[in-house]
């Protein structure tokens, strides 16, 4: 395989959320000195997996993840994409994103996400932001109480050994202090002039689910709706 892709950044390990449900914290350099920690979320059907907010891992971390099967798509939901291409490459996955989201590295998008997409899950469906300036995604997966996946709109921050100082300061400085935070540059860039993102969150908050990972930040394991209507109440009009 060709590898022509971003190398590996440090990572931590495969973490369960239920069964056939994993999370594993990752991060990328922001800038220079700016370690920030970023998520991916593994579902597992069928013995075929599916990524969202993909993370490349080292050699270790990809037996690991190949010993829960066989990676056979990959779900772009937001901005993150950096290492969509390898697994797309390496796995011969099926590449699932929306429209909107040019990529310049030549990978092609095989299923255009929609609201009404149906998902190589039985239990996972698409939520579309229809108020947002770019289009954006996320991911329901209702059973066990409910997972709600997302990428920048939504992020349960959690200092991370993965983030380096600089970006635990920067980040504070930006506002990012609250669980189920709607995300502050998220929100400023998506908010179209004079417009409102909160019958988006409105709905999003009223879906069935319990738990909520974001591409940044960590699990939040319970309470999410309740913890996402106090920042749709503290954070938009």
């Amino acid at each position: 395989m060709s590898d022509n892709f971003p190398a590996v950044e440090p990572h931590g390990s495969l973490q369960p959320i239920f069964a056939d449900a994993w999370f594993l914290t990752g991060s990328v350099v922001f800038k220079p000195m700016i370690r920030l920690s970023r998520n991916m979320v593994v579902l597992r059907h069928g013995g075929e997996l599916t990524l969202v907010n993909a993370i490349r891992l080292d050699s270790d971390g990809e037996a690991a993840l190949d010993a829960l099967g066989k990676v056979a798509h990959v779900i772009r939901i937001g901005v993150h994409g950096m290492d969509d291409g390898y697994y797309v490459d390496r796995y011969k996955a099926t590449y699932w994103s929306i429209p909107g989201r040019e990529r310049d590295d030549g990978l092609k998008t095989d299923r255009v996400l929609a609201a009404d997409t149906e998902l190589p899950l039985p239990d996972a469906s698409v939520f579309w932001f229809e108020h947002v300036k770019v289009p954006e995604v996320a991911i329901l997966i209702d059973r066990d109480g409910g997972l709600l996946i997302t990428c920048d709109s939504v992020q349960h921050w959690a200092p991370s050994d993965l983030m380096s100082f600089g970006a635990r300061i920067v980040t504070s400085v930006m506002g990012f202090k609250k669980p189920a935070q709607i995300g502050p540059p998220w929100r400023k860039m998506q908010t179209p002039e004079g417009g409102s993102l909160k019958p988006d969150f409105e709905r999003l908050a009223a879906l069935p689910f319990n738990k909520l990972i974001g591409g940044h930040g960590g699990l939040l394991e319970s309470d999410a709706p309740a913890r996402l209507k106090e920042s749709i109440a503290r954070e938009l009009n």
